[in-house]
């Protein structure tokens, strides 16, 4: 049955042979899509609700996947408003992409191999990143390291796979004048995407407790989890 089924189909966006114009013009209409779809808004509803007061005024965050460092810019700005002090850090394999970055920290790196050590950052986060993975060992490595240099909590944010969210993808992506191969990894970004019992699984196999997985509305699938003290 169509979506029944997680497809590993290539994106062109992963493709690693494209100019360093064409790498900047898709970040530049895919950030015009993540705010469409207010990309940021799961990690500013999530990160102060799981965290104490004090502990939310001043984080040290590692973003997964980070490419251009929207995500980053996004809730420095955010937290700035409510005298926050929340530093980035943009860990992404395509180091042409985090040239494009001229706010955040930035480290070329595989979020299978983290170059950090254990408890290194407050909060760690991904967004929209899991699904670029193949195969279900990649994503329980990336759920694991994730949660090994975390201090505090992890939290993620990927694609839902169903028929509304193909629609609502092709939708937001003529509203923001993408080029015929972004629409077309929109689509196919949904087919890569996933269920909540998939990331609950994988979540118990990589050894992350009482991870909290649940859909945000209906579009996406989101997990947290909070490390325990003592």
């Amino acid at each position: 049955m169509f979506l029944s089924e997680r497809s590993t189909q290539a994106e062109y966006f992963d493709s690693l042979d494209r100019s360093r114009e064409e790498i900047a013009q898709g970040y530049e209409q895919l950030g015009r899509v993540n705010r469409i779809f207010k990309f940021s808004h799961p990690f500013e509803w999530l990160i102060p609700r799981r965290l104490e007061a004090k502990q939310r005024e001043r984080l040290r965050i590692l973003d997964l996947g980070a490419g251009d460092g929207l995500l980053g810019r996004e809730l420095r700005a955010w937290a700035a408003k409510r005298g926050w002090d929340w530093q980035v850090t943009d860990l992404d394999l395509n180091v042409a992409a985090l040239q494009l970055n001229n706010g955040n920290w930035k480290v070329g790196a595989s979020v299978l191999n983290l170059p950090f050590a254990d408890n290194s950052f407050d909060v760690v986060i991904a967004s929209q990143m899991t699904h670029h993975l193949d195969l279900p060992e990649q994503i329980c490595r990336h759920f694991r390291e994730a949660w090994r240099v975390a201090r505090e909590l992890v939290v993620f944010s990927d694609l839902h796979r169903n028929v509304a969210m193909c629609v609502l993808v092709r939708v937001g992506t003529l509203l923001a004048r993408c080029s015929r191969e972004l629409a077309a990894d929109g689509v196919i970004s949904i087919r890569r995407g996933f269920r909540v019992g998939e990331w609950r699984r994988w979540a118990t196999e990589a050894g992350i407790p009482e991870a909290q997985v649940r859909l945000y509305f209906g579009s996406r699938i989101l997990m947290d989890a909070r490390k325990r003290r003592g």
